[in-house]
């Protein structure tokens, strides 16, 4: 259903995109997850002829987003970040209203919105204007005004962001009821959303595809590279030196423990736990834990992503006027700031 082949974007020579390649198939729902500023906006854009790309290719339903972007958009539906919503319009004169933007016959109008509202929950607030509705309503309405025309594929753009947890979780069973019967490409920051409305996941990192699969397959990714957790109960001058010698492994922190003593962090890209222990016993500095760090999926995040160390994302905007923040939580349940 679509196919994205080392697709790139520059905005005045900084890059926001970098040859970025993935399928979806039809019926999907597929999740980029990334740092605010990684790029998933610009990709959605491209890929809902926004933008044009600077290199590479895309097809939608085998139709180009170069050639052939009018194709492209009446077979698709569009959340932007900021829903596009008229404040003074009621909810259902706004639908009706989009759907003769695309191109719905007049015949077909009402029944077509009638659904939308059907999909979206918004029966007991079709004559209500759009200025007084709550946030969630307003992320409803613009999913609504995305679905109205019945396109093939749906792209959602951070579609929960902003709402409380209540809203969340309501957004997340509309978004998996869509399955079979739309394509779905969505956006977010929030790793416990992606894993609970995704098939599949692909991470973003200034601009770049680090990984992609299902939840299980970067789990077993994240198997393969470790950090061991040892506690000890003093320090000397050769023990980390040792450790870095070791086979596999890759680095060597010391930090505190949770009771204060020091902590080596040993960093590995294969099971080094036998000769790591080995290593401290025999340095005679008291090994008093020995742990394997258990992250999952949030451990690997974090270690494909380079978020700042200084408050500064570094990074190319998603838009050329603006500059996004990398200030996200990832932690399950958290939301953006």
């Amino acid at each position: 259903m679509i196919e994205v082949q080392e697709l790139s974007k520059y905005y005045s020579g900084h890059r926001a995109i970098d040859k970025v390649s993935f399928k979806i198939k039809e019926g999907e729902i597929i999740g980029l997850l990334g740092l605010n500023g990684a790029g998933k906006s610009t990709i959605l854009k491209v890929l809902g002829c926004f933008l044009l790309p600077s290199g590479g290719r895309a097809t939608i339903d085998g139709y180009s987003v170069h050639d052939q972007p009018n194709e492209i958009r009446k077979i698709i539906g569009y959340l932007p970040d900021y829903p596009p919503l008229f404040n003074e319009m009621t909810v259902i004169s706004y639908l009706k209203f989009v759907a003769k933007l695309k191109n719905v016959p007049s015949s077909e109008v009402r029944s077509k919105v009638d659904l939308a509202i059907d999909k979206t929950t918004l029966e007991h607030v079709t004559k209500v204007r759009l200025g007084e509705l709550s946030h969630g309503f307003r992320q409803r309405v613009g999913i609504a005004q995305a679905l109205v025309h019945e396109p093939k594929v749906l792209i959602l753009d951070e579609p929960i962001s902003g709402l409380d947890p209540i809203q969340i979780v309501e957004m997340r069973d509309l978004v998996v009821s869509l399955k079979g019967q739309h394509t779905v490409i969505l956006s977010s920051h929030i790793l416990s959303e992606i894993t609970k409305t995704c098939d599949r996941i692909l991470i973003i990192d200034e601009g770049k595809l680090v990984a992609e699969g299902q939840e299980s397959d970067l789990e077993d990714k994240l198997a393969k590279n470790m950090t061991l957790l040892c506690d000890i109960e003093r320090t000397n001058d050769g023990i980390m030196a040792k450790l870095r010698s070791i086979r596999g492994v890759t680095n060597v922190r010391m930090t505190k423990g949770p009771h204060g003593g020091p902590r080596l962090n040993v960093d590995t890209s294969i099971d080094v736990r036998a000769q790591v222990a080995a290593t401290i016993v025999g340095g005679g500095i008291g090994l008093v834990g020995f742990a394997r760090e258990e992250a999952g999926l949030e451990g690997l995040f974090m270690k494909l992503v380079k978020p700042s160390q200084t408050g500064s994302s570094g990074r190319s905007p998603e838009t050329p006027v603006k500059e996004t923040s990398v200030n996200v939580e990832i932690a399950r349940g958290g939301e953006a700031e």
